[in-house]
Parts: structure tokens; sequence; C-alpha cells
């Protein structure tokens, strides 16, 4: 459900980065960058910002900053600052990452590349909720439960590590531990940069951080690009749950590719037999785990496989080594087994919503979503930890249409991590500020993460020249580029209420 603040409130909570824009520039003193970043032409620094924004003046904490200078001053138009998701994820080497995978040679010419790792993380002062290795697994990913006695256990594990954090070392952060909070230290970074306006390149999750700056500080904002878009109300409740539809919306892309080659993966000869293979090897994994893989473990994997079309082999094959039991050695994504990406996680995810403190309010999501969405939605319904969290320090920003014309979001039909109907509803939001590429293909990411030569196009030529279609347009899987509004949307945005 869309969650509407009183006008009272929004007020408070856009006022209340005043600070951070008449306080004093900082500058940044350039250095050699940390031992665990490393790459070439990459430089380090920390800004010290305020802890709580409501007293600026009082303690402070420190934010990690790197720079990729422009490979070609004379072409230097400004600076680009990332994220790349999470919550929870560093970024001192995002830019890094991003030239490795391709970023076009005139995007790195136009701007200096601006990294960092978000309050909390990594090598900015750091979050812990002292965490064993078994918590971080379960703290993010409860037991798939199968009853409503699973969620009763589940809420016990939650409650749990939500005291073991508030009573952390580090528990008197996780009250500022929050995207509002995030995108101040982004303005502070900007004016300690001496940069009158940024561009931004947001993924995931930094989408909802890119919206929030935009809205926080819309004059301060240049070319802003979204790209894999959460809704206009963040990570909340019902963005975990919506990881169902988008799991079951972009499973159909696997079951083809398994299909294709029936004899290598064993997994069936059409699409329908591997849906059916997912069923088996998950409900007999829930019984008897393999090489410590269980039926969760199945589940999350799979999901975390379905972001790339380039990891979908690996998935059938590694569907084939547990279907006959032969050794299996998934890829995770690494931040996911350490406690700080686990307490940055809940710090932000927890603090920046109320969720739902009722056990048996979970108890009938997992029960609706497990009928609805039988693959993913029982576990993507079950109760997390923020179910025990403190209130939000304050009212959650309202997305809206005040400010200049300048965000661009790009969205895959068939994200299984962000789904397409949370970016419609942010573009929603947004009204005439933002214009909408929809891109035919699956997984989470467009921008340099897939090949769609149309949506990469589409984001290269806004940030090099400012040049932005004047409507929503739609890059079919060939690569075309059609007006989405002229030609009709594809048949899954207009179920999706577009």
């Amino acid at each position: 459900m869309r969650k509407f603040l009183p006008a009272a409130l929004v007020a408070v909570a856009v006022t209340a980065g005043a600070p951070a824009v008449a306080a004093p520039r900082a500058a940044l003193t350039w250095g050699v960058c940390p031992a665990d970043v490393t790459a070439p032409g990459l430089r380090c620094s920390t800004l010290d910002v305020p802890l709580d924004y409501r007293h600026p003046d009082g303690p402070t904490i420190s934010v990690a900053v790197s720079k990729l200078a422009s490979a070609d001053p004379a072409k230097r138009r400004g600076v680009l600052l990332l994220n790349q998701g999470g919550p929870g994820l560093t970024g001192l080497d995002f830019a890094a990452t991003l030239v490795k995978r391709g970023l076009p040679q005139a995007v790195r010419d136009s701007y200096d590349l601006i990294g960092f790792d978000p309050r909390g993380i990594g090598h900015s002062t750091p979050l812990t909720c002292d965490l064993t290795p078994e918590q971080r697994g379960t703290a993010l990913n409860p037991p798939t439960p199968r009853t409503a006695a699973d969620v009763v256990t589940a809420a016990g594990t939650a409650e749990t590590v939500a005291r073991q954090c508030a009573g952390s070392a580090t528990g008197g952060l996780l009250p500022h531990i929050t995207t509002a909070n995030t995108a101040r230290d982004v303005d502070r970074i900007r004016a300690a940069l001496g940069e009158p306006k940024i561009s931004y390149y947001g993924a995931s999750y930094g989408t909802y951080l890119g919206a929030v700056y935009a809205t926080l500080f819309p004059d301060r904002g240049d070319r802003i690009v979204l790209d894999s878009s959460l809704g206009p109300d963040g990570y909340d409740v019902d963005a975990l749950r919506s990881q169902a539809l988008g799991f079951q919306t972009r499973f159909p892309d696997f079951a083809k590719v398994a299909a294709a080659e029936p004899a290598k993966y064993g997994l069936g000869a059409t699409p329908a037999a591997v849906t059916a293979k997912f069923f088996e090897l998950a409900g007999r994994l829930d019984k008897s785990p393999v090489q410590g893989i269980d039926g969760t473990t199945f589940r999350t994997v799979t999901a975390f496989y379905l972001r790339s079309e380039a990891l979908l082999p690996g998935l059938a094959e590694l569907w084939h080594d547990l279907d006959t039991n032969q050794p299996a050695k998934p890829a995770t994504a690494a931040a996911d087994t350490t406690d700080n990406f686990a307490a940055g996680y809940l710090g932000v995810v927890c603090g920046d919503s109320k969720w739902p403190g009722s056990v048996r309010t979970y108890q009938r999501t997992v029960a609706v979503d497990g009928i609805r969405y039988p693959m993913y939605g029982a576990f993507a319904a079950n109760i997390r930890p923020c179910a025990f969290w403190p209130a939000p320090s304050e009212p959650r920003v309202r997305i809206g249409d005040r400010g200049p014309s300048d965000v661009l979001m790009v969205q895959n039909l068939r994200d299984p991590a962000t789904p397409l109907p949370g970016a419609l509803r942010l573009r929603s939001a947004f009204g005439d500020r933002a214009r909408l590429v929809t891109v035919d293909q699956g997984g989470h990411g467009v921008y340099v993460f897939a090949t769609n030569k149309c949506g990469n196009d589409s984001v290269t030529d806004y940030l090099v020249t400012g040049r932005r279609a004047g409507h929503d347009t739609f890059c079919a899987a060939d690569q075309g580029l059609y007006r989405s509004r002229l030609h009709g949307p594809p048949r899954v945005m207009r179920e999706s209420g577009w």
C-alpha cells in the first residue's frame, strides 16, 4: 500500500537537511586508499559529518570517499557520484568496478568518478551487531516457513538479533544510519569537492538513495540516473515481499536456458519440467540438506543467480549437481558473509520505515504469499529483525515532483530484485522530473551490467550530452527504441497498472 505523509511531516523531513547545506565546506585531502581497495588511479580520503543532522555541531562520524579522476581533464564537466546499492555494501571501489565492466570512455572523460562507503559501512565509521556466522545468515535469510509455528520460531531469532544490534558497541549509531542521513552525507561530499552540483548514478537500493537526495536537495543535482529502482517508499516490508513477484517473473528465462540442454543439465526438456524440478529440489532440501545446502539456501542462491543473464548456465549446473548429489559450490556475494554488511543492511532497512510488529501479521502474509508466489513468497514474507526495531528517528522522505526535470530511470522488465511495479510507482511519484526507459530483458541492472545496446546508450547519452527523451521509452529485446505511450507498453507493464 502506498503511504503518504501529512504536509507538516514532509516539511520536517525536507528541512532537516538544511544544516548540511549551510555548513562550511571542508576540503578533502586525497591520499592512498586502504589496502583492500586497490585500483589504478584511485585516491581516497575521509570526511567528518554530523552523526545527527538535527544537531550539526554535535558528535561526528567519518565517511570514506574515493575519486577516480577524469581520464581527459579537457573534457571534464563535473563529478559523478556512485552508489551500487545494498544497503550494507561498500563503495570505495565501485568506480573501478564500473570501469572494468566497460564504462564508456566518454563517461570516464566527462566526470571524476566519486565512490564512498556509506555511513556505518566499511572504512566509514562502521556498525556492528556482533553476529555469529550462523546469525549473519538467519538475520537476513530466515528459514523458509512452512507453518505458522515456523514464523513464531523465526520471530524468536529475529528479536534476539534486534536486541543484539541495539546492545552492541555501536548501538547508539543505529537511529542515525538512515537513507535520509546518507543523502545528507552525499551533499556534504558535494560541498567538500567544491562542486555546486553533482551528477549521480545509483543502482538497486542506490536508486532510493538517489531519489531521496533529489528530493532533499532538488537544486544540487545535475544528471541523475537511477538503475533498477525501488518504489518511492524505499526498501520496506512491501519491497521485500515484492521480490517473490520478481522471482516468478524472471524464472521463465532460466527455465528456457535449462530446458534447452536437457542432456547436459538433466532438469527437464521443457520449461514446465524445469519449474517442477524447482519444487522437487526445494522440497527435498527442506527435509534433507545436501552438503550444507538446505531449501532456504537453495531458494536464495537461485534468486541471486537470476540477477544476471551470465549466471543462468551456472545455475543450471548447480541444480544438476544438487540433483545428482555431486559437490556443489554456489557463488554468493562476498559482502553477505560479514557482520558489518548485515548490521549496515539492517540499520538502513529497519531504520528507514516502521515494519509490522505483530507475529500474527507475518503468519498471514506468509500464508497468502506462499499461495500467490509459491516459489519464493513464503520466504520473502517471513518475519525479520525489523519487526523488533525501534521506531524510525524521523518521518520517511516523501518522493515528489518538486525540482528540475533531471532524472533518468532505466529498468528491466523482468528484474527479480527490484520488480517493475516499484519502478513504475517511483516514476509516477517523480512526475515530470523523470523519464523512464524500460528494457525487454531480465536480470538486475541495466547499465553496464547487461547487454541491451539501447538501454546502455540511453544512459551514456544522458550522462555525456544531457540528451533525454521528452517521453518515456521502451527498448525492445532486439535493441530497438519505441515510445511506450505511442506504441503501447508490453503486456507486463499493462498488468502492473502502467
